[in-house]
């Protein structure tokens, strides 16, 4: 039987299986980092750092202030609780799931193992044993290990990467090598993945490939609570055919099941064990690569938002600034604030603050904050944004734009 949500439940529950509802914890523990991930199956690495890394504001939306040395210990000390990997995009998964992913690695155009043999006789078999024999190194390591033909730039793809920087990502793409851990310039720096993976995740067979995709399914619809074929596929970018062959599997299994929800229009599913509250007081901001807004069609669909990142627009076609989060306040998307982490001057920068409207909906116009709530939930969450960060406070920049602007000055002040 096909069970009906209204957008209110499927909101919540939306925002339940992500874990934003919850009380953040007064202490942060690893227990709690490795359980967030867990929960949300992976974190998306990105070298923006206009706040803070990517990998970071997800942990923080639904920690509160935590010391980041934690996901450093996690992903880069024995035994690693987390390991990079292609997933969604460039991510860092549970070391269980590891081996879940290989079939959704990347094949950059280039990328290509007998082509780079052809042009580069040698270059990945030299490369690897230099990893095996000296590492963990960083690409500029390896790159001076190998001949100055190697060192060169290339003049295509891979911005303008070396022949030994793409022989390094081609076995990355491979498996053959991951991360050890990041430097403090965010650069990978390379191992074996024989030495980074524990021994009881390294020495299990590799998953059947079907079986490997239902699984990564399965995270996906708990990390979802509710959704589509298209947004448990992307979830770990997996193609929706097969997505929805184990969709299907999971629904016989009992672990899947059967919903609609007005105004999507196609079908849904709801995770047998995901929450559907009957209220929340979720408050976060959520960076632009958090795995609540990932999916823009369903951002769209749940909240009514149309969202874009600035950073990828041209200037004079961006409608809400550089690098805005959504501002989740009750279930709701209430604002988007564009913000930076002006570190010289020791302050977290609005440069923008502009209100959402509930729309059609009558379900969340009844449970929609009142301006001054969102205004005072904001604030709130930007003064302990800025703790988090180690700047001195918050200013709305004297050119702000949006009609949040002035009255978030006001209540900072």
């Amino acid at each position: 039987m096909t069970r009906t949500l209204t957008l209110a439940q499927a909101r919540r529950t939306a925002i339940a299986a992500q874990g934003l509802d919850r009380p953040r914890p007064v202490q942060v523990t690893m227990r709690h980092v490795t359980g967030t991930i867990e929960r949300l199956g992976l974190l998306q690495i990105d070298s923006v750092n206009v706040l803070a890394r990517a990998h970071l504001l997800p942990l923080f939306a639904r920690l509160g202030p935590y010391d980041t040395t934690l996901l450093d210990r996690a992903a880069g000390r024995h035994p690693r609780r987390v390991v990079e990997a292609w997933a969604h995009e460039a991510s860092f998964v549970p070391v269980t799931t590891y081996p879940l992913v290989a079939g959704t690695r990347r094949r950059w155009a280039g990328m290509d193992p007998l082509a780079l043999e052809e042009r580069n006789p040698g270059l990945q078999r030299r490369v690897r044993d230099i990893v095996a024999a000296r590492g963990p190194l960083t690409g500029r390591d390896v790159e001076a290990l190998v001949d100055p033909l190697h060192a060169e730039r290339s003049d295509g793809w891979g911005w303008r990467w070396s022949a030994a920087k793409v022989a390094l990502e081609t076995l990355f793409d491979a498996g053959e090598l991951t991360a050890s851990s990041r430097n403090a310039q965010f650069e990978r720096v390379y191992d074996l993945t024989s030495r980074v993976l524990p021994g009881h995740v390294r020495d299990q067979p590799a998953p059947d490939p079907q079986d490997a995709v239902r699984e990564l399914t399965r995270i996906a619809a708990r990390a979802h609570g509710v959704g589509t074929v298209r947004c448990l596929a992307d979830y770990f970018r997996i193609g929706q055919r097969a997505t929805r062959l184990a969709i299907d599997e999971l629904v016989e299994e009992g672990e899947l099941v059967p919903v609609t929800v007005p105004g999507w229009g196609r079908p849904a599913w709801l995770h047998v064990a995901a929450r559907v509250p009957r209220r929340t007081a979720a408050r976060a901001l959520l960076a632009p690569f958090d795995p609540l807004v990932w999916e823009r069609r369903r951002v769209l669909d749940l909240f009514g938002m149309h969202y874009r990142i600035g950073i990828y627009t041209p200037a004079h076609r961006r409608t809400h600034g550089y690098y805005p989060l959504p501002f989740l306040l009750g279930e709701h998307l209430v604002a988007r604030v564009d913000l930076k982490h002006d570190r010289d001057a020791g302050l977290v920068r609005v440069r923008g603050a502009y209100a959402e409207e509930p729309g059609p909906d009558a379900a969340a116009r009844a449970t929609w904050p009142t301006p001054p709530d969102v205004v005072a939930g904001l604030a709130a969450e930007l003064a302990t944004t800025a703790q988090w960060l180690g700047a001195g406070g918050v200013a709305v920049d004297d050119d702000a734009e949006g009609d949040l602007a002035r009255p978030l000055r006001a209540e900072l002040d």
